[in-house]
């Protein structure tokens, strides 16, 4: 039999080593020895022994999805096996996390990660109740953590002399030790008047960056974790 479909980039080889690494732009493949975790359905395809079991995210955690609609469901997969991770076509990055390194996600762009890592839901500091969400995922220590975005991702620097103002609904995520506030772009007269769309931003201040997506989510898919 012959086809494209059989290129070599399409053909799946054997795991060199444990952990997780790109399969191709749009999946991340996990050779998993233990457990790891991962978003909730996102799991296309395994082998192995491999057992999948949904995780909690506590009381607070679920306290804080039901006031904001974000969140991140989770599932642990454990045994010993490969499994890959996908998530409606987006593209995949993965980032590598030291000891002392904090990252703030959006839990709508999180699709696995390691077990090494500590996740908690923090509030977005001085966010307010209005925006992409009161809630972000904070990921800490040494490991590495899947990332999923709708189209090629910007990152964009942030220094103390130029603050950044991103849309909520585009926000990925950023530099946990950032400042954050809302920031208003228009006046109240304009949003009497009709407004521009663009009324009130995420605003970032300090030394890091912060990554966004080149379109808004979409209402359903802004509410979907």
């Amino acid at each position: 039999m012959k086809s494209d479909l059989f290129a070599s980039e399409n053909m799946v080889q054997p795991a060199t080593a444990p952990g997780m690494t790109l399969q191709n732009a749009k999946s991340i493949r996990y050779a998993v020895n233990g457990e790891m975790l991962a978003r909730q359905g996102s799991m296309i395809a395994f082998r192995g022994n491999l057992q999948f079991e949904r995780r909690g995210q506590g009381i607070g955690g679920m306290l804080k999805r039901a006031v904001t609609g974000e969140g991140l469901p989770l599932m642990a997969v454990r045994g010993q096996g490969e499994a890959w991770f996908a998530h409606e076509a987006a593209n995949c990055f993965i980032v590598d996390l030291d000891q002392g390194d904090a990252l703030t996600i959006n839990g709508r762009n999180v699709l696995c990660f390691d077990s090494t890592l500590s996740y908690e839901i923090k509030t977005v500091k001085g966010a307010g109740m209005t925006g992409g969400g009161l809630f972000n995922s904070l990921f800490t220590g040494h490991g590495r953590l899947g990332v999923i975005c709708e189209g090629a991702p910007l990152v964009i620097p942030v220094s103390p002399q130029a603050p950044v103002y991103v849309d909520t609904d585009a926000v990925v995520g950023w530099s946990a030790q950032l400042n954050t506030g809302l920031h208003r772009s228009q006046s109240v007269g304009s949003m009497l008047r009709g407004g521009s769309g663009e009324a009130v931003q995420l605003m970032l201040q300090g030394e890091g960056f912060v990554i966004v997506r080149p379109s808004e989510a979409r209402p359903e898919k802004a509410t979907a974790n």
